[in-house]
């Protein structure tokens, strides 16, 4: 008999340490995943879709800054020409920052690592030939050459900077995916082995309640009764902390994250697609280029099959139209569909549906801007497209921005938040956990030290 008690003893010793050392292990990797979710794969791909968003930004820039010059600052439109200098300034800078960031995540996957070397020596070249572009249109009658020279910085661009950083988005969105998804199947794993030790931990203190019960005639084993409802409450909290992490982890990744990748996505083709228009008023040879162009990065943004830049207003506020009656009424595609396919939060419908209402404003300004150059309004035609005054397209297309923005601002706040709940979780519920197990132990001893008294 008193084998058999110290075998049960040391079997509820075992399974106890064993399940208090998976759950330390599971705490552990998954505040490792957390930290690895917060301060590498979310700000590296973020810093990629920066990157996309800047280089965007900057030849925008560069086209309102000459375009915005007049013949050698004769004739210069002084807001516009003021404000594209400013941001110009502003998107060097944060591409710089980007790249040195993105440099830095790059180590240890040789491809990034190549990429990132590749976009840095592009982009001195670029530089190099959109400040000999600038140079040139300061001089008086230099605007043939400084165009020659934006021509050569926008295909380069086009050709090289832009697909790279394209590239560092989804390799760096789809490092992320991998981790997601071998955490969730590491917490899933976990999960089945703490309910199976819990179990079997309950079960062998099962065994000693009766045992006791049938051998020294009593009921119960205060003790041993203690120690089982201590280890049913650090199973369940085990149990808690596990599907906590793992939920907070799926929205974090799928709820808000995916919608954060698509709407920087969204901001990129924006940007990208104001600068189409002011490529197209600047440079007559390549005006159907950059009218192709723009209506190709409004498909990405809302796409309607078989659209032209004719109809496109049209079909866009039929279909729009349609989504706000019946929100399972989806005619369009593009970035603005995946992210009305993912609302999840309080306040993003509303928040995504006015950046349509802001999208399509801007639209049909555009067509404003072609109706005006196309009518020999040119000097107008780049008045509207590059004020800032209420009621000009880029202050419209601010608005747009900043409607953007708000849907992203949502996204990031739960991001972040189900980061710092998923941290919690563990923190909170982990030295619980621990503790009753550890008390569970020391309960079965004491309870068993009576009885184990008695054969001395």
């Amino acid at each position: 008999m008193p084998a058999r008690l110290r075998l049960l003893r040391a079997a509820t010793v075992l399974l106890a340490t064993a399940l208090a050392g998976l759950l330390l292990v599971a705490g552990i990797a998954a505040l490792g995943t957390w930290s690895s979710v917060a301060d590498r794969d979310a700000p590296r791909t973020t810093s990629a879709a920066d990157l996309n968003l800047a280089l965007n930004d900057m030849d925008a820039q560069a086209a309102n800054i000459l375009l915005s010059n007049g013949d050698a600052g004769q004739g210069r439109l002084a807001t516009p020409y003021t404000k594209a200098v400013g941001f110009y300034g502003d998107a060097r800078r944060e591409i710089g920052h980007d790249l040195r960031t993105l440099a830095v995540a790059a180590q240890g996957s040789r491809a990034d690592e190549r990429t990132v070397e590749s976009l840095t020596d592009d982009f001195a070249e670029y530089q190099e030939l959109v400040g000999r572009a600038l140079e040139n249109d300061g001089h008086r009658g230099g605007r043939p050459a400084a165009l020659a020279d934006y021509r050569r910085a926008t295909d380069l661009l086009r050709g090289q900077l832009l697909p790279a950083a394209s590239t560092l988005v989804s390799s760096n969105d789809a490092a992320f995916e991998a981790e997601y998804t071998s955490a969730r199947a590491a917490l899933s794993a976990q999960l089945v082995a703490v309910l199976a030790l819990g179990a079997l931990l309950l079960a062998v203190l099962g065994v000693l309640q009766w045992y006791l019960a049938r051998r020294f005639r009593r009921v119960l084993n205060p003790g041993a009764l203690a120690a089982t409802a201590c280890t049913l409450l650090a199973v369940v909290l085990g149990t808690q902390l596990l599907s906590a992490s793992s939920a907070h982890l799926r929205v974090a990744r799928h709820d808000a994250f995916d919608s954060v990748v698509a709407l920087s996505r969204a901001r990129a083709l924006a940007y990208d697609a104001n600068a189409d228009e002011s490529r197209y008023l600047l440079d007559p040879q390549r005006r159907t280029r950059y009218q192709d162009a723009f209506l190709a990065k409004s498909q990405a943004l809302y796409g309607l099959k078989g659209a032209t830049l004719s109809t496109y207003d049209a079909e866009l506020a039929a279909t729009w139209q349609a989504y706000r009656a019946d929100h399972h009424d989806l005619r369009f595609t593009g970035e603005f569909r995946r992210e009305l396919d993912n609302i999840t939060f309080p306040g993003e419908r509303a928040a995504a549906e006015r950046t349509v209402d802001a999208y399509a404003v801007y639209q049909r300004d555009d067509r404003k801007i072609r109706a005006l150059l196309a009518a020999g309004r040119e000097s107008e035609a780049a008045e509207f497209c590059m004020g800032w005054e209420p009621g000009t397209s880029n202050a419209r297309f601010e608005a747009w921005m900043v409607a953007l923005d708000k849907v992203t601002g949502i996204n990031r706040a739960h991001f972040d938040s189900s980061v710092d709940e998923g941290r919690a979780a563990v923190d909170g519920l982990l030295p619980w956990a621990g503790g009753l197990l550890a008390a569970a132990v020391l309960l079965t001893v004491l309870g068993l030290r009576p009885r184990l008294a008695e054969f001395r």
